[in-house]
C-alpha cells in the first residue's frame, strides 16, 4: 500500500477484534513513530505502549467512559515533554501539540498499512490518564490512541468524495481570501 492509499483507507475505527498484534508489526509502529519530525528535532515525546488487558479497561474509563477502547489490544499513549519542546513556534507558542500529533499521524497511517485501525482520542480526564501510567507532572497527555485490527474489515474503504468539503472552500492561491 502507498502512502496515498494509506491516506485515504485511514478511517477511525471504533471496534477492534481480539487478535494480538504480531511483534515485528508493533516494531514497524513504533518505527513509524520514532521517524515523526518535530520542531528542531527535539522529539519532546514518549509514547507508552499500553498492552495490559486490566490498564486498558482503565484507560477507556479515564476516557469519559469510552469503553470500546479498552476492546484494542493496544493503547498508544502520546506524552509530551513540555520543557524539551521548541518554545518559540510562530514566535509565541510551545511545539509540543504539533509535534506529537504529526508522531501520532505517521502511527495511523503507518497502523493503516499493516491492515490496522486507530481512532484519535481527545476526550480523557488528563490527571486519571497520567495516574494509571505513573506520568510526573511536567508530562503532557496529548491524546490517546487505540491499535488493533478492526472487527468490521468491510468498513476499510476510502470515503465518499461527497464526505469531504469541496476544494474550492479549503484552498486558495497567494492569499487567504
Amino acid at each position: 500500500m502507498n502512502i496515498h492509499q494509506a491516506i485515504q483507507n485511514r478511517r477511525s475505527v471504533r471496534a477492534y477484534d481480539s487478535r494480538p498484534i504480531p511483534d515485528e508489526v508493533i516494531t514497524k509502529l513504533k518505527a513509524a513513530l520514532r521517524s515523526a519530525p518535530s520542531a528542531c528535532n527535539l522529539q519532546p515525546w514518549r509514547f507508552v505502549m499500553v498492552t495490559d488487558a486490566a490498564l486498558r479497561e482503565k484507560l477507556a474509563d479515564a476516557c469519559c467512559g469510552q469503553t470500546w477502547i479498552s476492546g484494542a489490544p493496544l493503547i498508544v499513549i502520546g506524552c509530551g515533554l513540555t520543557e524539551q519542546a521548541y518554545k518559540k513556534m510562530a514566535g509565541h507558542f510551545n511545539s509540543l501539540e504539533v509535534d506529537l500529533s504529526i508522531a501520532l499521524d505517521h502511527l495511523s497511517l503507518a497502523a493503516v498499512a499493516e491492515g490496522l485501525g486507530t481512532c484519535w482520542i481527545g476526550a480523557f480526564n488528563e490527571t486519571a490518564v497520567k495516574k494509571l501510567i505513573n506520568a510526573p507532572d511536567n508530562v503532557r497527555i496529548i491524546a490517546l490512541m487505540p491499535v488493533g485490527y478492526p472487527a468490521r474489515p468491510e468498513l476499510n474503504f476510502p470515503l465518499p468524495e461527497n464526505r469531504r468539503k469541496p476544494p474550492r472552500d479549503i484552498f486558495t492561491e497567494n492569499t487567504f481570501a
